[in-house]
């Protein structure tokens, strides 16, 4: 390059920590191009696929709980319909944010529209939390003052959600749950299925005892569910959106590991981060020996973080070492720029 400075990159945007100013789409990395698509052209048309089929069951079945929650009286079949309903909207929002995140980089969106997928998972989670809220409200209110409960009908119609739960999760499991928005909507339907056993273990105490409360204590186990999934979607997503380091990596263990390779000297404004679910990222800033292959070692270190942590996506700037760097050795990973030349 005109400056001497190894900047690999294949996606736009600025560059992290002041290490490097990254290059537009289309940089001219060592080995042509990582592929970020991830298969996307086919793998993201087969995953709307089953998403839709289970969207058909899944809204085709609440209609039929709504009707037969209000005639059997059951609080637990209308809060499993509200759960239902934040499954087809989960669905909804996961196809809609599959066909965004499928169109290419262009123009100012350098990662094309990824991250729309993280954006869904998180309203899934959101609206789970919004309505544990109101389902509680409205089962304490039972509590107090329990109305007749048709216990035949809530055990009947809980065990046919299970199967069409059931279904729906089938379909899903065959999707890409590597994406948070696809685990987000997987999710919502696992624990709706897990909300249908309570209401029918519900509705079968109500038939055998009487016990109309036995309906309003179902919906409190419907809410905890709720709140557990909503909980950790909204973790998950918001980890990324805060650009935290993919689960199970230490950038101080990365930073290290590159230290460890010969002719390193240091290694300073490390950055790793998650672009979208999947889509792992790393940049920094590599000094290297007087004297060595700037190119040879950025090679290395590509390799390095690719086999042990995973990270394709890699933007390293890599010049070398002034000597007076050299007698203050290979220390710890400095946060600021030290004095350096450029590779030639």
């Amino acid at each position: 390059m005109a400056d001497g400075h190894e900047d690999h990159h294949e996606h736009g945007g600025r560059g992290r920590g002041g290490g490097a100013d990254h290059g537009g789409h289309g940089g001219n990395s060592g080995h042509g191009g990582h592929g970020h698509d991830h298969g996307a052209a086919v793998t993201a048309h087969t995953d709307r696929r089953y998403l839709m089929w289970a969207l058909g069951l899944i809204l085709g079945y609440m209609a039929v709980e709504v009707a037969l929650g209000i005639m059997a009286g059951s609080l637990a079949l209308i809060s499993d319909a509200g759960h239902m309903l934040t499954d087809a909207f989960s669905l909804v929002l996961a196809i809609v944010a599959m066909r965004l995140a499928a169109r290419p980089a262009y123009g100012r969106w350098t990662f094309g529209f990824k991250r729309a997928e993280i954006l869904s998972a998180q309203a899934n989670g959101i609206t789970l939390l919004v309505l544990v809220g109101v389902f509680c409200y409205e089962a304490v209110t039972r509590l107090i003052n329990p109305p007749t409960v048709d216990g035949g009908l809530v055990l009947a119609t809980a065990i046919a959600g299970i199967a069409v739960n059931a279904a729906a999760a089938l379909l899903i499991s065959r999707a890409n749950r590597d994406s948070l928005n696809v685990e987000g909507a997987f999710q919502h339907i696992l624990n709706d299925a897990w909300a249908f056993i309570a209401t029918a273990v519900s509705g079968l105490i109500v038939l055998l005892t009487g016990f109309n409360r036995a309906d309003a204590l179902a919906s409190l186990v419907v809410a905890g569910l709720m709140a557990r999934a909503g909980y950790g979607l909204v973790r998950e997503s918001w980890k990324i959106f805060l650009e935290a380091a993919p689960e199970g990596v230490d950038p101080a263990a990365v930073a290290g590991g590159m230290r460890g390779l010969d002719h390193v000297v240091q290694v300073h404004d490390l950055h790793v981060w998650t672009i979208t679910s999947g889509f792992p990222a790393l940049s920094a800033h590599v000094l290297v020996s007087p004297g060595h292959d700037c190119h040879g070692v950025r090679l290395e270190l590509e390799a390095l973080v690719r086999k042990e942590y995973g990270i394709e996506h890699t933007t390293l700037q890599v010049e070398h070492a002034a000597s007076d760097i050299l007698t203050i050795g290979r220390g710890a990973l400095d946060s600021g720029r030290s004095p350096e030349g450029h590779c030639t």
